[in-house]
């Protein structure tokens, strides 16, 4: 539930330090999402308590009609499942799962990967003479992907960007060349 995007970067009068901040999982799209299965969970999760109880707990419809076997037992089953479901994304939003930021630092030679799962913070070491280059990848049609990613030396490409919503192209190259000058490395992937 992760997505890509570059905060302002931060960097230091003597251009040895640039930092980006990378947004989580705490968007509006997925607020909206979690608001809509959670209204969705409670609605036919009423609907089942109305046709077991035989009395209307919406103001919605005639629900106490409904038979319990098989259309309550249905509904209540759907409801309880989309009720876990928003309660996940609830915790998912609720943590910022995937924030966290890219800090590049000539003076220690290093880059540190920092990203926040569920039960722990990733932090992600590199020595900076492993960089070979900063990838951009961009794919569009169904599945659209557009991200910036570092070229390892004798390792996997390791992402920058988050995943999900796709980056406006101009931004993404923007960014890629930005880092790729700080780093002295080529920008691949035009």
């Amino acid at each position: 539930m992760s997505s890509v995007s570059f905060g302002p970067p931060k960097s230091s009068n003597s251009n040895q330090l640039l930092e980006q901040t990378v947004l989580g999982s705490r968007r509006l799209s997925n607020i909206l999402l979690a608001i809509v299965v959670t209204i969705g969970g409670i609605g036919f999760f009423l609907a089942s308590l109305s046709s077991y109880f035989d009395t209307d707990l919406l103001p919605v419809g005639h629900l106490s009609a409904l038979v319990w076997i098989p259309q309550g037992l249905v509904m209540g089953l759907y409801g309880l499942a989309a009720l876990l479901l928003s309660a996940y994304l609830w915790t998912v939003i609720a943590i910022d799962v995937g924030a966290g930021s890219n800090r590049f630092d000539c003076k220690s030679g290093k880059a540190v990967i920092e990203r926040r799962g569920f039960r722990k913070i990733i932090n992600i070491e590199i020595p900076l003479k492993e960089i070979l280059a900063v990838k951009m990848e961009v794919r569009d049609g169904i599945n659209p992907r557009r991200r910036l990613s570092l070229r390892l030396q004798g390792r996997r490409n390791m992402p920058l960007t988050r995943i999900g919503e796709p980056i406006n192209l101009a931004q993404l190259e923007q960014e890629g060349a930005k880092l790729a000058r700080f780093l002295g490395v080529p920008l691949e992937g035009f």
